[in-house]
């Protein structure tokens, strides 16, 4: 069923937040999960009971901001994800209410050698959109385009896990024919893992892992995203795309499991300005944000159409380790205790959100050390060991960099009149549309940036893999060869014990010692979605793929 806060009109405010500051639960692991154990109808549960969806014009639309690229071997932003989502597939799907790794291009699969040999069963069916088949040598070329240096894909780590992959990414290796990937048929694909790994089908499910049309992209190159060259796998196809204003996706013909889709198009409205698009959810004129206005929030609380659950996602500034004055870790220090936190979450974001002092969120069977309190007397001291402040250096002008949007530059100002107040240093704003952001940010054409994080996958490892040296999600410059060290031997045990002492290394280095980062708080997830939409499920990584969604009446406009 559907998540809205209907209660919310008969319980107090603080009953929704003490229920929102408790752990986020468990996600499923399913790394054991072989072609033996999912019923080949599984997806019947979630389609209607009826067929009175088929009276009504199954034209659904939501609220996004215009997406820097729809390659998913290059996709970072959770905007793009859910984009790639609908237009693509991999071997692996999420189940949309249990978040468990269900069968996607892949019929089945086994594993085999202690969790180390994967072996998956392509579809005899599996199309690209342009009637070509799928078979197993799409994954195997789409996976060494990612690995190709030349590629630049920021998450090529994911790929990591397989044997040979790193050294193949990093140019140790040249033959790709020495990595742990093979095709012994059109309809097999075989994955040699350098060890287990717990999270590896939730990789097969992830976006970069997604097959990717190698014949289109040899004949058009960097422009085979484009509407009239991009050819998909997914259950939509990209029907237009008109550069902040819509991107159309359309029900493809040619999708495995067509019949189980029941949208005929979904559109998102490319707006960045969120009050904007919250007229336009009034009028009936969008189906879902996965956002909202902050300063509606006291007038959402007793809306039917709102929601809010926990979330697997942090939200956290970063510094550019290579500029004066954030090359020093005190100084980095210095600007995480200035912050109190608590004040953000309670004045600021007011839904709920958990002032978070520490990089990871609570998960499965781990929990964080918790991060340093809020300290002004200490920040300043360390700004003084840094020479700055009475009878030091003057402090230089430096900057915060956020993408454009009313909620992150409420929070921008409140931190910013806190560092003023407390260490006497004074920060300018400067904001930028999405793609403008992004790319500033992984140019590292910043002093301090905006940032948050949502796991990729139901494991620690999610949070801490993207600050290895070198990391393409790292943009900060910072490198750490004890750190770099701790995620090898985390990667390497199999022992859940030692592997949660590293990650607690990690995590005080990450946010006691060097502060690359400023963990500020955890996520919830809220937003606004139209009771007459179906098939969307509650759960804390925001994954909602629409091909199990639908619509059970027309919206009054």
């Amino acid at each position: 069923m559907k998540y809205t806060n209907s209660q919310l009109a008969r319980n107090c405010f603080k009953i929704l937040l003490a229920f929102l500051l408790a752990s986020i639960p468990s996600v499923y692991s399913s790394s054991k999960i072989s072609k033996n154990t999912i019923p080949t109808n599984w997806q019947v549960k979630y389609q209607p009971k009826n067929n009175s969806w088929q009276k009504v014009k199954q034209n659904f639309y939501y609220y996004a901001v215009d997406p820097e690229t729809l390659d998913p071997a290059l996709i970072t932003g959770s905007n793009e994800m859910r984009m790639a989502e609908a237009l693509f597939e991999g071997l692996l799907t999420y189940d949309p209410k249990t978040l468990e790794a269900r069968p996607g291009v892949a019929s089945s699969w086994t594993v085999q050698n202690e969790g180390k040999l994967y072996t998956f069963t392509i579809r005899k069916n599996a199309l690209w959109s342009d009637g070509t088949k799928l078979t197993s040598h799409d994954f195997y070329h789409s996976w060494q385009r990612v690995l190709e240096a030349k590629t630049a894909a920021s998450y090529a780590m994911q790929l990591y896990p397989i044997d040979g992959a790193e050294k193949y990414h990093k140019g140790q290796i040249k033959d790709f024919k020495k990595v742990g990937i093979s095709c012994p048929d059109k309809h097999t694909l075989v994955v040699r893992l350098k060890q287990a790994c717990p999270y590896f089908t939730d990789l097969a499910a992830f976006v970069t892992l997604y097959p990717t049309p190698i014949h289109v992209i040899q004949k058009y190159g960097d422009r085979w995203v484009r509407p009239e060259h991009i050819v998909s796998n997914g259950p939509f196809i990209l029907k237009d795309w008109q550069h902040r204003q819509k991107l159309i996706m359309q029900k493809s013909s040619h999708y495995w499991a067509k019949e189980n889709v029941k949208l005929n198009h979904v559109t998102a409205l490319l707006q960045s300005d969120l009050e904007t698009a919250y007229k336009l959810f009034l009028k009936g004129q969008l189906h879902w944000m996965d956002d909202i206005p902050l300063d509606k929030l006291e007038e959402l609380l007793y809306r039917p159409e709102y929601y809010v659950m926990p979330f697997l996602g942090v939200y956290f500034y970063r510094f550019n380790v290579n500029k004066v004055p954030f090359n020093d870790s005190r100084v980095r220090r210095a600007f995480s205790l200035a912050i109190d936190r608590l004040s953000i979450t309670q004045q600021v974001t007011k839904a709920g959100q958990r002032p978070h002092s520490h990089f990871c969120p609570p998960m499965n069977d781990f929990t964080a050390i918790t991060g340093p309190a809020h300290n002004p007397q200490k920040a300043r001291m360390l700004l003084e060991q840094a020479g700055y402040g009475k009878g030091g250096k003057v402090f230089p002008e430096v900057e915060l960099l956020y993408n454009t949007s009313e909620g992150h530059k409420k929070i921008a100002e409140a931190i910013v009149q806190q560092w003023e107040d407390e260490l006497g240093v004074q920060v300018s704003l400067r904001n930028s549309e999405w793609k403008v952001f992004l790319n500033d940010m992984k140019q590292m054409n910043y002093d301090i940036c905006r940032s948050s994080w949502i796991g990729d996958y139901a494991d620690p490892n999610t949070y801490y893999d993207l600050f290895i040296t070198d990391g393409g999600n790292n943009r900060t410059g910072w490198s750490h060869e004890v750190y770099d060290d701790l995620l090898k031997k985390s990667t390497y045990t199999s022992n859940p014990s030692l592997r949660i002492s590293y990650f607690q290394q990690m995590e005080k280095i990450l946010s006691h010692e060097e502060n690359p980062i400023i963990p500020i708080y955890q996520y919830v997830n809220q937003g606004l979605l139209q009771q007459n939409v179906n098939g969307w499920y509650v759960n804390n990584r925001d994954i909602h793929p629409f091909k199990y969604i639908w619509l059970d009446r027309e919206l009054a406009k």
